[in-house]
This record gives structure tokens, C-alpha cells and sequence, in this order.
């Protein structure tokens, strides 16, 4: 391979300046392996607790106890399936899903779903801004205009920990969500929730299907579970690794991968579930039952739990997951452009860009409608997430069924039909919630 050739194979790798840049050990002990592998997982699981989660989450234990920590749980295991596609087409094939779609389709769709996936992403990075900002606003009261300014600050702390190493990434991601953990398991200790309630919660309940104000809010946080650009960014950093090319490296890849995601996405789980049941043994069983927004929720905390510790953790949780979803935003903003399109611009550039994009709408609306704007907003962004969905779920479950691009791993039969179960269902429930915001309108 010529010089030129060689840089012209590293240009069209899956992140280039961190692709197999992280070494993995091929001795030892199963916990050693897999300490090495560990990491992509956890920034995946930022995209599953978002302030849209939190919102749904929030609203369904307000209002109905414990009795949605199911939904919790079956949308929690369907993200586990096609996060762990994700890792599967991209240890596999070497290319991300947002490559593997420019391989595979012509270019003029290519770019229509590159576009596509770029709205997606200034959606997520809207819904990010809009959360650091109340965040900013509950723990050091910066008004909302200032807080989202402030918010596009946050691309240096991206370029330093990119330059540090993709482990320093990962590394800043466990840490705040170890913060978040931390916060809510006080939170819940100081709340004192009925433990019984909790166990039953978790087992599916028919009331869920026959009143239809539950269902209402069992569809939004089912439909707020998979976001789109989590499927692009998770089939790109599983491939930071440094594996061997032999059939056996790949296989011991993806089955540490897969429980890597596996459990940071349990760990998702735990902490949108422990909102979910703040909100029940707090808001619920008080009759406060209409508690949806988060300023709402964080000044209710104090009078009912008699203490500001909970309120301060509930800020601090929120913040963090405002900086730690805009670590992957760029991530993932850097993947779809690079990945379908093969345009290559500075990391900077490009974050300054998403971010503006995010922060001009999020200013006017701030400005002009205030806090009550702001949770419109992010029901918007929920509304441009859901319309992209489909076009991530359906080439996913198609590339990987793929037996000519995939080779010996291609998805096993049992996996390919619930994932396409699992497409089927997320698209026609968040078709379903378009339709309801539509009607709303």
C-alpha cells in the first residue's frame, strides 16, 4: 500500500484520530478483557437520560405512581437489543452506520438521510441546551438567556478532552454519571418510597393499556428511549479498540461490547427509574399529580422532602447530564458528517456550528416565552427526533441481517426479528405521538 493510498484508508476509518486507538488486552483474566472494552457503553447511555426522559419520567410517577418503572423496563431492554446491533455492524464490518448507509445507498439518499440525521442532532443539542440551562438557572440562579449562551462554551471542554485521548472521554462520561447516581440515590433515600410499590411497579400492569391517560405517557417514554443518533455514535466508538483482524478477536469484541452496553444502559435504567420513583414517592403520594416541568419538580422538592439537599442534587443531576450529552452530540455530529457525506472539518468547526444552530431557537424562545417556552421546546426536539428514527432503526436491522457484509456475524435470526418487532413498534408509537402534537397544534 502506497503512502498516499495508506492516508487515504485512515481518512475514510470511523473517527480516524481515536479509530484503534485504545488498547485491548488479549490475556488474562475474563474481568481484564473486559475492563478494556469497557467505556463506549456509558456514552451511549447518556443519550437514554436526557431532560426528554426526564420530563416523561417525571410526568408518569407524578401522576401514576409506580405502576410505569415497566415501561421503564421494556424500553430499557429493546435499547439493550439495537445498541447491541450497533456494536455488532461496527466491530464487524468496520464501518459505522452512518458509513455503511453511504456504501449501500445511492448518493442523493445518502444525502437526504444525511440531512436528516443532521436535524436529529441539532435536536438532541437543543433539548442539551435547554437542560444545562435550567441546570445553571436551579444551582447558581443565571437566567435562562445567559445560561444558554454559556452553554456554547462547552466546545473547548470537548477539544481538551479529545486531545487528552478517547479514555480521558469516557473517563469524564463515567465519572458525572457516577455524580448522577450518586444524586438520585440520596434523593431517594430522603424521599423514603414505598419498596413494595417499587418491586410491583416493575411487573407489566393491564391498566396501562385500558386507561388511556397512562397509555398517553407509556407511549412517550417508549418513544423517547431510542434516539437516533445513539445507533450512529455507538457503531463508530466500539471501534476505538485496537482487535486483531481474526474472525476470533472480532467475536471476543462483540461479546464484550454488548455487555458493556449492556450494563451502562442497566445503569440508564437505574437513574430513569429512580426519577420515576422520586416523582411517585414525592409528588404522587402527596396528591401533587400534575408535576411535569423540571423547575416545577426541583422547587417542589424542598417544602415536601423538608430539606434543599434534594432540590441542590436534583440541579447538580441535571447539569451533569447536560455536559455529558455534549460529549456524544459532538461525537455523533462528527460521525454523520464524516460518515455519509466523507466531509472532514475541524472538531471545533463543527461543534460551534451544531451548537449555534442549537442555541439561536433556544434564545428567541427563552427570551420570548420564558420557562414555559423552554418545555415546549423540548417537546419539539422529542417531535424532530421521533421523524428520524426510522430512517437509523430500519438500515441497522437490514445491514446487519446482511450476510455479504457482514460475513460470519451476521445478527442471528431471533435477534433480526425482535429488532424488527422493536423497529415496528418505536416507529408507530412515535408516529403516534407526532400525530397526538399535531392535534394539539
Amino acid at each position: 500500500m502506497t503512502p498516499s493510498s495508506m492516508h487515504e484508508h485512515l481518512q475514510d476509518l470511523s473517527l480516524p484520530e481515536v479509530n484503534g486507538s485504545v488498547s485491548v488486552r488479549k490475556h488474562g483474566s475474563f474481568w481484564r478483557k473486559f475492563l478494556s472494552f469497557l467505556g463506549p457503553g456509558y456514552l451511549v447511555a447518556v443519550g437514554y437520560m436526557d431532560p426528554g426522559n426526564w420530563a416523561t419520567a417525571l410526568a408518569g410517577g407524578s401522576q401514576f405512581g409506580y405502576t410505569l418503572l415497566s415501561v421503564c423496563l421494556i424500553s430499557n431492554i429493546m435499547a439493550i437489543l439495537l445498541q447491541s446491533l450497533c456494536a455488532r455492524l461496527g466491530i464487524a464490518t468496520g464501518r459505522d452506520l452512518a458509513q455503511a448507509c453511504r456504501d449501500n445507498y445511492s448518493k442523493p439518499v445518502s444525502f437526504v438521510l444525511w440531512i436528516l440525521a443532521e436535524l436529529a442532532i441539532c435536536a438532541t443539542d437543543l433539548a442539551e441546551v435547554i437542560g444545562t440551562a435550567i441546570g445553571l438557572y436551579l444551582l447558581f440562579h443565571i437566567p435562562l438567556e445567559w445560561g444558554v449562551l454559556i452553554t456554547g462554551l462547552d466546545v473547548f471542554l470537548v477539544l481538551a478532552l479529545q486531545r487528552l485521548g478517547f479514555r480521558w472521554v469516557e473517563a469524564f462520561i463515567i465519572t458525572l454519571l457516577i455524580v448522577i447516581f450518586g444524586c438520585f440515590a440520596v434523593q431517594i433515600w430522603l424521599a423514603k418510597p414505598d419498596l413494595m410499590g417499587v418491586v410491583t411497579g416493575f411487573a407489566p400492569s393491564t391498566e396501562i393499556i385500558t386507561n388511556p391517560a397512562m397509555l398517553y405517557i407509556a407511549l412517550g417514554i417508549i418513544g423517547a428511549t431510542v434516539m437516533p443518533h445513539n445507533l450512529y455514535l455507538h457503531s463508530s466508538i466500539v471501534q476505538t479498540r485496537a482487535i486483531g483482524p481474526e474472525d476470533k478477536d472480532k467475536k471476543s469484541a462483540i461479546r464484550f461490547a454488548s455487555l458493556d452496553s449492556t450494563i451502562a444502559l442497566m445503569l440508564a435504567l437505574t437513574i430513569n427509574a429512580s426519577i420515576l420513583i422520586l416523582a411517585a414517592a414525592t409528588f404522587h403520594s402527596t396528591g401533587h399529580e400534575g408535576i411535569a416541568e423540571l423547575q416545577e419538580a426541583h422547587s417542589m422538592l424542598i417544602p415536601l422532602l423538608g430539606t434543599s439537599l434534594a432540590a441542590t442534587l436534583f440541579a447538580v443531576a441535571l447539569l451533569c447530564c447536560g455536559l455529558n450529552s455534549t460529549v456524544t452530540a459532538t461525537l455523533s455530529g462528527q460521525i454523520v458528517m464524516e460518515g455519509f457525506i466523507n466531509i472532514r472539518v475541524a472538531p471545533w468547526l463543527r461543534r460551534i456550528i451544531t451548537r449555534g444552530i442549537a442555541i439561536v431557537p433556544a434564545m428567541i424562545v427563552t427570551i420570548l416565552y420564558g420557562e414555559s417556552g423552554t418545555a415546549q421546546l423540548l417537546i419539539f426536539s422529542q417531535v424532530i427526533l421521533s421523524l428520524q428514527l426510522p430512517f437509523a432503526v430500519v438500515p441497522l436491522v437490514m445491514f446487519t441481517r446482511d450476510k455479504v457484509k457482514m460475513g460470519n456475524f451476521t445478527a442471528p435470526p431471533w435477534m433480526t426479528i425482535s429488532a424488527a418487532i422493536i423497529a415496528v413498534i418505536l416507529i408507530t408509537l412515535n408516529m403516534k405521538m407526532i400525530w397526538d402534537v399535531m392535534m394539539e397544534l
